[in-house]
């Protein structure tokens, strides 16, 4: 075997141990009885250290150095060696002990934070939150040390291969000196016409199951390949040619469910579009968390916050919860779902006001991975920044720094993909409908061949062989730029260009 075969059919048994641990995690916050946390909890640390071990065999060294030299590789090739290489950088930074001890705090933190949440208790989940934040630091140093980065942006390039903190800084500065004052003028300019009414509930949750199906069915979504369910947070797991998705379900507003069920199926079809030819290797994965996220927020805000989508979408929910009278006209819910209104929740929250739930998060995670301020000021910060940005104080932790799973889960470094992602969904939905023009109208139509075939060739089937820059200019022409996420804003919510 030449030396890339080798390196090929390793990688290969790593991603079916990854496999593995995809569908553990999804059966962790799904259906697993409280009762199996610990024995999870040492399952899950176990195949953390395999895996560990596994990618930073000491031979994975010498044959990249072997296929490197191979002059004989194409472009897929070598782009799966950049990858491979970047992980094997990043993995022997870690001492296994750390990885195991990670990966068990995370799980008992996750298992605590369900509870907290539900209880309003930051300070029964603190201890288990301080442990994690303890080795995400531990982590991030390490990384960094080999990285030649500090920690936070050690961690954040894990979500954002190449990502740096001091250029988010930059973009968050002007998203954070932008917003306020537009906000406020597009709450003047809605004070100015009656509000929609709001449908009354309660919405079976049977019913809001089979809507979010049909609406998954309409995006294409391969239900051969995954499935829908239920978990405390939404999200989008499982495994190669396994794509999961979960939701949550509210009997008064079955808006929010079926958002979220909308923004997690355009992961999916990201996760579900993959090179399959290179679906074992690090050149398939996704291309960095912020171009995955705008997938999602491309498919939720983008495309299903438009007219046409509303056009299509406002007769079915009709039909499926028996609705009639004002509140369910069509004009009436298009008002409603892009009606911008501050509030608590960051996963509930309208276009304009989403970007400042992420700017918060993203400067108090930054803080804390520095030790500039005590964990146990997180709530009082939390609700400072609330305040501040967006002019509303929680009620509660529960409502404010307990109602994200992130960092209980250890994804530190993960919240500004967020709003990266909402500017690069922006774009790349400006670049797509300017290519084929019949896409909005085939949304109208419910159809969403186009952009999907639109995605599926220009990002979801390019995996990891471009960087993130480089993909994403290569699709709309550009990299990425701020100004076109302000023009749609303007464009949908202020009335002007």
């Amino acid at each position: 075997m030449t030396a890339y075969s080798e390196l090929s059919a390793h990688f290969g048994r790593i991603a079916a141990l990854s496999n593995a641990v995809g569908i553990l995690q999804w059966d962790t916050e799904t259906t697993m009885p409280k009762g199996a946390a610990g024995t999870r909890a040492d399952s899950m640390a176990l195949l953390h250290v395999l895996r560990h071990g596994m990618t930073t065999e000491p031979r994975i060294g010498d044959w990249l150095a072997d296929a490197e030299a191979d002059g004989e590789l194409g472009e897929w090739e070598r782009a799966n060696l950049r990858e491979i290489r970047r992980l094997w950088t990043v993995e022997t930074a870690l001492p296994a002990d750390l990885v195991e001890a990670s990966s068990k705090a995370v799980s008992a933190c996750e298992m605590r934070w369900r509870q907290a949440r539900a209880e309003a208790d930051f300070a029964g989940l603190l201890p288990y939150l301080a442990e994690v934040l303890n080795l995400q630091r531990q982590i991030g140093r390490a990384k960094g040390e080999k990285l030649g980065l500090g920690a936070y942006d050690a961690l954040l390039n894990d979500y954002e291969p190449g990502g740096r903190s001091e250029r988010i800084d930059a973009l968050f500065d002007d998203l954070a000196a932008f917003l306020p004052g537009f906000t406020q003028d597009v709450l003047a300019l809605q004070a100015q016409r009656p509000q929609a009414p709001d449908p009354q509930g309660p919405f079976a949750i049977e019913k809001q199951r089979a809507l979010g199906l049909r609406m998954m069915a309409a995006l294409g979504y391969d239900f051969e390949r995954g499935r829908l369910d239920i978990s405390t947070h939404p999200f989008c797991g499982g495994a190669d040619n396994d794509v999961r998705i979960t939701t949550r379900y509210d009997e008064s507003d079955f808006a929010k469910a079926l958002m979220g069920v909308l923004h997690e199926t355009g992961h999916a079809l990201y996760e579900q579009g993959r090179p399959q030819a290179y679906l074992n290797q690090p050149v398939s994965q996704a291309r960095g968390m912020s171009l995955h996220e705008s997938q999602s927020l491309l498919v939720e805000m983008q495309a299903c916050r438009s007219r046409e989508f509303i056009t299509f979408a406002a007769p079915l929910m009709r039909e499926t919860f028996g609705g009639a009278g004002p509140a369910w006209e069509t004009e009436a819910v298009w008002r409603r779902y892009t009606r911008v209104e501050p509030g608590f929740i960051r996963v509930d929250a309208d276009e304009v006001t989403y970007p400042a739930h992420v700017i918060l998060r993203y400067r108090l995670e930054k803080a804390l991975i520095a030790d500039a301020m005590p964990l146990s000021e997180l709530p009082a910060a939390w609700n400072e920044g609330m305040a501040s940005l967006l002019g509303v104080t929680p009620p509660d932790d529960r409502l404010g720094c307990l109602q994200d799973v992130h960092w209980p889960g250890g994804g530190w470094g993960y919240f500004p993909t967020y709003t990266l992602g909402a500017m690069t969904a922006a774009q790349i939905f400006e670049a797509a409908c300017k290519a084929e023009p019949e896409i909005l109208p085939s949304i109208g139509r419910g159809e969403f061949s186009p952009l999907v075939g639109w995605l599926r060739a220009n990002i979801h089937a390019k995996g990891s062989l471009l960087e993130t820059d480089a993909l994403l200019t290569q699709a709309t022409g550009r990299p990425l730029d701020a100004s076109v996420f302000k023009a749609h804003l303007r464009r949908r919510y202020g009335g002007v260009g």
